[in-house]
């Protein structure tokens, strides 16, 4: 694991592209599987998970050409070539539950273990993925490992979900796509990546309704053909160069297409004292005030809340906590989703920021205290280690964040933008 080392206090100023949405072309380059024909996916980021999946679909004999300098990668699965007769999905990289449907819909047998070492699926929870393919028909013949078997011609199915899971309704639309009639799913997750996963199936021919709402209906359709597509900006990159750019005093423009998705994300960055203008293809950081908006009912803390889409996104909860240190007033952060997903927050008293966790889903941050540069460990999650850059980006002096191998996981040549718009970061192998 690398260490990455960051000389804080510099403006970050200057024109930025975001990359491509991390969770959008994963589940994308999973349903090529539903077809034969080629699959063109541009603005592809290069990012280690993408790189897995391209493995695997060489693994089974498919075709996947990817070009990194063009940001475009081809894809060509054949009934001839492509052979899924294997027990192995790509070990290490979360989104291969999502290969489960269109792996059962193709070669309808599926054989996946959970419990052995280098988990494929890790620690999530399958139970909901499992319910989905077994109401459309799919037999669990075998537990540990699991042993799925689709007997039927394709039936459909109407399904009501315990909650709105993002993978969960993934896997519902792409076991729904070529089944033999209409199903229903209600509760469905609407998240950006998930309503883009829609319109990639219904530009390969699919029939999708209710795209963006809580109830999706889906006519299923004989096959699917090819298409090319492109994968939309990261809306949760665009919030973190605003954010990066607001705490080193800099001017940053952030150039994108996904504004009409960031109306909330803003409202909340601007909660922090952090100056955004809105235009039809940019959002640009102009400035830091530092200080917390006071809500209109003087009693009340000020708080924002995660929850599934459209509320505010579970994954940019850090980012705003990293922001908020730096504030003079006090918040409270909110994960509606994830219970212990604000442990980390600890780590932050080493910057000298004074953090309260509530609870397993709620913590308070107490601002206006002097920040100092420090020595932190970051866990293997994503969002945290950039909450720990965000963090130590705007403290003079230098900071180490042990461990931040997985910003590579989701944000392709960080540290290489970054210096371009005048950081002092550097990795340490």
């Amino acid at each position: 694991m690398a260490n990455l080392i960051v000389s804080g206090g510099k403006k970050i100023s200057g024109t930025i592209k975001p990359s491509g949405n991390k969770n959008a072309v994963l589940p994308m380059l999973c349903a090529t599987l539903l077809t034969n024909e080629e699959i063109i996916i541009t603005n592809v980021p290069e990012i280690s998970d993408v790189e897995k999946l391209s493995a695997y679909f060489h693994a089974i004999g498919s075709q996947a050409v990817w070009n990194k300098d063009d940001e475009t990668l081809v894809v060509k699965h054949t009934e001839e070539g492509t052979n899924l007769d294997t027990t192995e999905l790509p070990i290490g990289i979360r989104s291969a539950v999502l290969l489960l449907a269109p792996t059962m819909r193709r070669a309808k047998k599926l054989t996946f273990d959970t419990s052995s070492k280098g988990c494929t699926l890790g620690l999530r929870e399958i139970d909901p993925h499992l319910n989905i393919l077994q109401a459309f028909g799919c037999d669990l013949v075998e537990k540990r490992p699991y042993k799925l078997e689709l007997h039927n011609d394709g039936e459909p199915a109407d399904v009501w979900a315990d909650y709105a899971s993002v993978t969960s309704t993934e896997t519902f639309v792409m076991m729904a796509v070529t089944a033999k009639g209409t199903s229903t799913l209600t509760n469905a997750a609407s998240e950006p990546h998930v309503q883009e996963l829609c319109h990639f199936l219904n530009s390969m021919g699919a029939n999708i309704e209710g795209i963006g709402t809580s109830t999706l209906t889906v006519h299923g359709v004989d096959s699917l053909t090819g298409t090319t597509y492109r994968v939309p900006d990261d809306h949760h990159e665009v919030a973190t160069f605003l954010a990066i750019g607001g705490v080193t005093g800099g001017e940053l423009r952030v150039e994108t297409d996904i504004t009409p998705h960031m109306t909330l994300i803003v409202r909340q960055l601007e909660k922090l004292g952090l100056q955004i203008v809105v235009e039809k293809e940019a959002l640009t950081v102009t400035g830091w005030t530092r200080e917390i908006t006071e809500p209109l009912t003087s009693e009340m803390l000020q708080k924002i809340e995660a929850a599934p889409w459209p509320y505010f996104p579970a994954d940019l909860l850090p980012q705003l906590i990293g922001v908020s240190v730096g504030c003079t007033g006090n918040i409270m952060f909110w994960n509606k989703i994830y219970e212990g997903a604000l442990a980390w927050t600890s780590e932050l008293s080493n910057f000298g920021a004074k953090v309260h966790l509530s609870d397993p889903h709620r913590m308070i941050v107490f601002g206006g205290n002097p920040l100092r540069p420090a020595t932190v460990q970051a866990p293997y999650i994503i969002r945290v280690v950039m909450a720990l850059f965000i963090t130590a980006i705007q403290i003079e002096g230098e900071s180490t964040i042990k461990d931040a191998d997985p910003l590579k996981r989701a944000h392709p040549h960080f540290v290489e933008k970054m210096i371009a718009m005048g950081a002092d970061v550097r990795w340490e192998e």
